[in-house]
């Protein structure tokens, strides 16, 4: 039998939960970082093997940092239905939007801290990761609930939505800095695509409806495959609400938004990394299992920025690098404004010595690769801004990187001003962390 590679090496599950207090700091930890660092990902139970690596049980990893110490380390799974094997799907046909695997992203917002998974309600966790149970703001969230919502930084609201294979298939919800839902809109023209992540500017919402999409003769359990038949487009939808104006764009999937923003010009830009069909289908060959699968999650996805211009109608399409990279993140006070810098994880196969954080300048188009080492991989790098801060990247990144050679991981504390300079500290974890997906800081 083929190993999935969601199962071995820096992706093999571990088998239980643990806690640990008084973690061993090198370096220094910034006085400002005080909360908590939470990161979610797929972390089946022993003995189950998912056919796709997005059908792992999700468990989160969180550190508590305060005073200039690493007060505890714990692991939990979240306790859903899910994770006791209760399906999507309920006898009568009808979704169980509480069997989540919850294991995507985790968030904070209006005091509620919520693990995320797209196709069903959010679950909320306690702040020593305890599960709640499942989250619908009150009876209001009557869809799934996407894995990247956006607060806009200036007006505090939380920015979402639901998809489904079937009609309607998107719904926009918004809801305001005390966690109420204000007001929700069935997007009117969006269709069956697979829409993992968006973008929000200063007056739009924008939705990719792309080249991936539903498909019941999938037989992974995610069915959703690459279609050249599909017509890809980005629409924009006035957050003041009204009709979306629709953008024809190349064949493509973005599975993830680095940010959206208008220019000086009023056109609606947003970057992230671009998966082509190759890509897409080397990529899912990870996730599934598959023969010839390519040695990480990410088969080829690579920095792009979109154009969308209304006064014209007409999209227009750059490629920014030639890097793979993947799980882009920002300085989240520039969500939806014009940011100039970005960060990814930069993955083998792109003519790198191995994996790395990227720093990209969109002002003068350059990028910066910082290398974590050989066996060395490092999971999604989170900003959290220093105090005082003056500039955009006046700041810290925070990553867990995993050691193959040791088994062991750590959590870096980079400068996100100069990435390459030595880590500010490393806080090592009392275990092995597999390799995940996103997390949050969430500051006290």
């Amino acid at each position: 039998m083929l190993a999935k590679p969601y199962l071995t090496a820096h992706y093999e599950p571990v088998p239980d939960e643990l806690t640990a207090h008084d973690l061993t700091v090198r370096g220094s930890i910034p006085p400002e970082l005080s909360g908590r660092y939470f990161r979610n990902g797929h972390n089946p139970k022993p003995g189950d093997v998912p056919t796709h690596w997005f059908k792992g049980a999700g468990m989160i990893h969180g550190l508590r940092l305060r005073d200039g110490r690493a007060e505890w380390y714990r692991n939990r799974w979240v306790r859903t239905p899910a994770l006791d094997g209760a399906p999507l799907l309920r006898e009568d046909g009808s979704m169980d939007l509480t069997a989540s695997i919850a294991g995507t992203h985790i968030i904070e917002h209006a005091g509620r801290i919520l693990a995320l998974q797209e196709a069903n309600l959010p679950f909320e966790m306690t702040p020593e990761l305890d599960t709640v149970g499942p989250y619908d703001f009150g009876g209001k969230l009557t869809t799934a609930m996407t894995a990247h919502p956006k607060q806009d930084p200036v007006t505090g609201e939380l920015h979402f939505f639901g998809y489904s294979p079937i009609p309607p298939h998107l719904v926009y919800y918004v809801a305001g800095p005390d966690g109420v839902i204000l007001r929700q809109q069935i997007v009117e023209g969006a269709g069956p695509s697979l829409m993992h992540d968006f973008g929000i500017t200063e007056n739009y919402v924008v939705w990719l409806d792309m080249s991936v999409i539903f498909d019941h003769a999938e037989q992974s359990g995610i069915p959703y495959r690459w279609s050249d038949d599909y017509r890809p487009r980005i629409g924009i939808l006035p957050r003041s609400g009204g009709a979306v104006t629709w953008f024809d764009v190349e064949p493509g999937a973005l599975l993830h938004v680095s940010n959206a923003y208008e220019d000086e010009s009023g056109r609606v830009v947003i970057e992230g990394p671009r998966f082509d069909r190759s890509a897409w289908e080397t990529g899912w060959k990870w996730w599934i299992g598959a023969p010839g699968y390519p040695p990480s999650p990410n088969g080829g996805a690579l920095q792009h920025r979109y154009v969308l211009d209304p006064q014209v109608g007409r999209a227009r399409e750059t490629m920014m690098d030639s890097l793979i990279t993947d799980f882009p993140t920002i300085n989240e006070d520039y969500i939806g404004r014009r940011n100039r810098y970005s960060y990814a994880v930069a993955f083998p196969g792109a003519g790198l010595e191995g994996v790395g954080i990227l720093k990209y300048d969109n002002d003068s188009g350059t990028s910066t690769l910082a290398a974590t080492g050989a066996g060395r991989i490092p999971g999604e790098a989170v900003f959290v801004p220093a105090a005082g801060a003056t500039s955009e990247d006046d700041g810290y990144l925070l990553t867990i990187v995993g050691d193959a050679a040791s088994a062991s991981s750590e959590l870096l504390i980079l400068d996100a001003h100069d990435i390459t300079a030595p880590p500010i500290a490393a806080v090592e974890l009392p275990r092995r962390v597999p390799g995940g997906i996103h997390g949050s800081w969430i500051e006290d």
